[in-house]
């Protein structure tokens, strides 16, 4: 690329120092600030409850066998677990509604829906935990799941809706970078790469709230149907805790 006139001058110009290597951030301290979060703790367990789950769903072990009742036990100790982890959680989303910028007046109904939805299954949730450790009458658990499937599934519905619409408002800002550019810059390459990874991570937690919405379809038909078969859904449910898990470990 030829030089501009202006880098021909008497004063030298003023470039930019190379950026430095990021340090890679030593494992055992990136792990501790992972565990020290919620969604860290909860993300583990979610991964080693729907382990447990494939295991049995797909018959590796015999009905038999003393493991096969363990992991069974582990499994539902595991799930009532993982509820107890969401005691005022639905606080985020009422936080995330209040700080979303919303432009359209359908991104705001799509937002009441998501964070809505999330928010309140969230908050049905603490009341299950309560109802399964024992606290409350256990007669009133089925229908508190089935209300906390219903808004989980109403959630994830605006959530995906939301998501394409960021993914297709990715790739006008990145038609429009390369529309524009008629050299390769530097800066430009970098917005690129950047709305690249965005895109990536955009794409994977669509998939996993299509995945945790399959879960909630089989909750609301008691796992009837051909895509809420047990090891389907238990394999959903590893894919959604496998993303998740990835995201809170990079946001550390």
């Amino acid at each position: 690329m030829e030089s501009n006139p202006s880098d021909l001058s008497p004063s030298p110009p003023k470039t930019k120092p190379p950026n430095p290597t990021k340090p890679t951030p030593d494992f055992l301290i990136h792990l501790e600030a992972y565990l020290a979060k919620r969604d860290g703790v909860d993300k583990l367990l979610k991964i080693s409850r729907y382990a447990t789950k494939i295991i049995l769903s797909a018959h590796l072990i015999t009905p038999t066998h003393p493991l096969h009742r363990r992991l069974k036990t582990f499994e539902s100790s595991v799930g009532l677990s993982r509820k107890a982890f969401r005691l005022g959680k639905f606080i985020q989303d009422v936080n995330s509604l209040r700080s979303a910028k919303l432009e359209s007046k359908n991104d705001i109904i799509l937002a009441i829906i998501a964070y809505g939805g999330e928010g309140l299954y969230y908050f049905v949730e603490q009341f299950v935990w309560l109802a399964k450790s024992g606290l409350i009458d256990a007669k009133h658990s089925r229908i508190l799941q089935r209300i906390s499937a219903w808004a989980e599934l109403i959630g994830y519905v605006g959530s995906v809706s939301l998501k394409i619409g960021d993914l297709k408002a990715i790739s006008m800002e990145e038609a429009e970078i390369r529309v524009r550019r008629k050299d390769c810059t530097e800066i430009e390459d970098r917005e690129l790469e950047k709305l690249g990874e965005k895109k990536v991570m955009k794409r994977l937690s669509l998939v996993q709230d299509v995945a945790d919405g399959l879960m909630a379809v089989a909750d609301i038909r008691d796992g009837k149907g051909r895509l809420s078969g047990p090891l389907v859904v238990a394999s959903a449910g590893m894919l959604s805790a496998i993303i998740s898990a990835r995201k809170n470990w990079l946001s550390c």
